[in-house]
């Protein structure tokens, strides 16, 4: 019977996070529309639905009833599994995000862990899945037969590598003070307020973070593989319908899982900024910090220009790398000092 229990807990937290994340996939299209608008002093969606809000749906069914074409040139096995491999690995990674501390059910002693799976080697797990979802995008483009496609891809690839790098030594210095790579327990040694959050103890990496991971996700101003003044759209010129909409589903996927993951580590996870505060429930502190950094992920395409391509490599490797192995050495130095 315990079993059968266990069973359906998982069943029902997978049905339930899978339907929350995609909901917010499809309203993260509208966000950044409104916001957008706003700073660009216009409307944004505001025709479907009160305030625009049925907008997704209208986009979706769209979407769906596109023709969907497949070039004579293209690789088609490769062509139709590219946005599938965008899309699952961007979804995996919520696997391990614990968004919320664990509550018993009233009336029974039936213990529920806001979390699908808790694993020794969290961080491992999310930054090899965030490794896998790039080869959907180099895939998508070079498997097209379009110029402009494998232009846009050989760009990702490029990309990924050199910031790859500086976005994974940017979190060690959070396992060295953790001493874990479980998210649960980085989140709990984050517990008692503000003040022990580990942005305050890593703030270069901290910003070292949000840099890379913006160009980990191929967000403005790190956008080249979709740069649409040079490449016309770039890696998904070749796509459309549903594989078109996939890749921008996994796009705004890659976008929130990324600013759980920074919440996760550096701003407490699901833990009140003051103690007196814990009576509200973890998870929503969990969705408000989440909200905080999607919205500066929106804000700030709306400010920074497009860099060109040579700025972004050297930028990568001649600035960000350094600065995150000079952090990694003072944590490092650190923490041997005080025993």
């Amino acid at each position: 019977m315990q079993l059968l229990y266990h069973l359906i807990e998982i069943i029902v937290k997978c049905v339930v996070v899978f339907g929350c994340l995609m909901l917010c996939v499809a309203y993260m299209t509208w966000l950044e529309r409104k916001v957008l608008g706003h700073i660009q002093i216009r409307y944004g969606p505001n025709r479907c639905g009160p305030f625009g809000l049925l907008q997704p749906f209208s986009d979706g069914i769209k979407a769906f009833f596109k023709e969907d074409l497949i070039p004579g040139r293209a690789d088609k096995v490769v062509f139709v599994l590219a946005p599938m491999i965008a899309i699952v690995t961007a979804i995996s990674i919520f696997a391990v995000i614990p968004f919320g501390n664990q509550f018993t059910i009233p009336g029974t002693n039936w213990v529920v862990k806001l979390r699908l799976a808790d694993i020794d080697i969290g961080l491992l797990y999310i930054f090899g899945l965030a490794s896998i979802g790039e080869f959907g995008i180099v895939l998508g483009g070079w498997s097209s037969g379009n110029k402009y496609g494998l232009t846009g891809s050989l760009r990702a690839a490029a990309q990924m590598i050199s910031y790859e790098v500086a976005l994974g030594l940017s979190i060690i210095g959070v396992i060295i003070l953790s001493q874990s790579l479980r998210l649960t327990e980085i989140v709990n040694l984050q517990a008692g307020g503000f003040w022990n959050w580990n942005v305050w103890y890593q703030p270069v990496a901290f910003i070292l973070y949000i840099i890379c991971g913006l160009a980990e996700i191929n967000r403005t101003p790190f956008d080249m593989p979709e740069a649409e003044s040079e490449l016309a759209c770039g890696f998904n010129i070749e796509y459309s319908s549903m594989k078109f909409a996939l890749f921008f589903m996994a796009e705004y996927a890659h976008m929130i899982t990324m600013a759980a993951v920074a919440v996760t580590l550096f701003w407490g996870g699901w833990q009140p900024p003051l103690p007196f505060l814990s009576f509200i429930p973890g998870v929503v502190w969990f969705c408000i910090k989440l909200f905080i950094f999607v919205f500066f992920f929106i804000w700030q395409r709306g400010t920074f220009p497009r860099l060109r391509y040579d700025q972004i490599m050297k930028f990568g490797w001649k600035i960000l790398f350094p600065l995150t192995l000079v952090n990694l050495l003072i944590t490092a130095l650190v923490i041997s000092l005080k025993g």
